[in-house]
């Protein structure tokens, strides 16, 4: 009796895993599924616009300077599908659980300056000040270059729906467990009701509709840091301006 109710144990877990295995492989075609129809979503309208200037290109006869207008318009379709593309690279990784994150113990101020370093232009073309207040003791447990990549992420949508001349301000405050990283912008806020949508894939507000853009940077941002143990909140006023707050483990326990 004793053996019987071993070997009924055994296959019992058996089954279960069999039947775990079975769910992960449906969870994960569903995404892969999810993954292939948001790319061939977003990837259709810039081919459909090189499509059309190309073939006003080939067709119609056009003087030097139309043409140059018309070269400059494709060109930027293929900066928008290079970017798009780099962009659901990064989500696919992410989604798909192949996204490798190397922490280290390193000097949050060399990340901040990584991040703020890859919006600086955009930001003096817009006369927005950009303000870092961190020590430049102070070192978390993190992976540098996929964090720098998220804080860049919200640094870009700050400056991205902040106003010429406006700010935007980086502040760092070490508490016990987690260094606080608050971004604060004088830009056009986010509704209230608004604050979890925003970290959605793809998310794009009807208020900002008209500005470039695919909705994957908070979504990258958040998913970075929710991969360090950390997590991202949101505090806003329409009109006035917003502060994203990333919690990063001080120590990797």
């Amino acid at each position: 009796d004793s053996i019987t109710a071993k070997v009924q144990s055994k296959l019992l877990q058996y089954y279960e895993k069999m039947a775990d295995g079975q769910r992960q492989s449906t969870e994960d075609k569903q995404t892969i599924q999810e993954l292939v129809s948001d790319i061939s979503h977003q990837v259709k309208t810039p081919l459909a616009n090189l499509q059309m200037f190309l073939g006003i290109l080939r067709q119609h006869p056009l003087s030097p300077e139309k043409r140059e207008e018309f070269l400059a318009l494709m060109a930027g379709q293929v900066d928008k599908l290079e970017f798009l593309l780099a962009s659901l690279i990064k989500m696919s990784r992410l989604e798909t659980g192949t996204f490798a994150l190397h922490l280290e113990e390193s000097p949050l101020s060399e990340t901040l300056a990584k991040a703020v370093g890859a919006v600086w232009a955009k930001g003096e073309a817009k006369g927005i000040a950009l303000a870092i207040h961190c020590d430049d003791t102070l070192t978390v447990c993190h992976d540098p270059k996929w964090t720098a990549e998220a804080l860049g992420n919200i640094l870009d949508n700050a400056v991205k729906y902040t106003p010429a001349g406006g700010q935007v301000t980086i502040t760092v405050r070490p508490w016990q467990f987690y260094t606080r990283i608050d971004i604060t912008d004088t830009g056009i806020g986010i509704p209230e009701g608004e604050y979890h949508q925003v970290f959605q894939r793809f998310y794009r507000s009807q208020a900002v509709a008209d500005q470039e853009g695919v909705g994957l940077g908070l979504y990258l941002a958040r998913g970075i840091v929710t991969r360090q143990r950390g997590y991202i909140s949101v505090k806003s006023k329409v009109g006035e301006g917003t502060t994203f707050s990333v919690y990063l483990l001080r120590e990797m326990r």
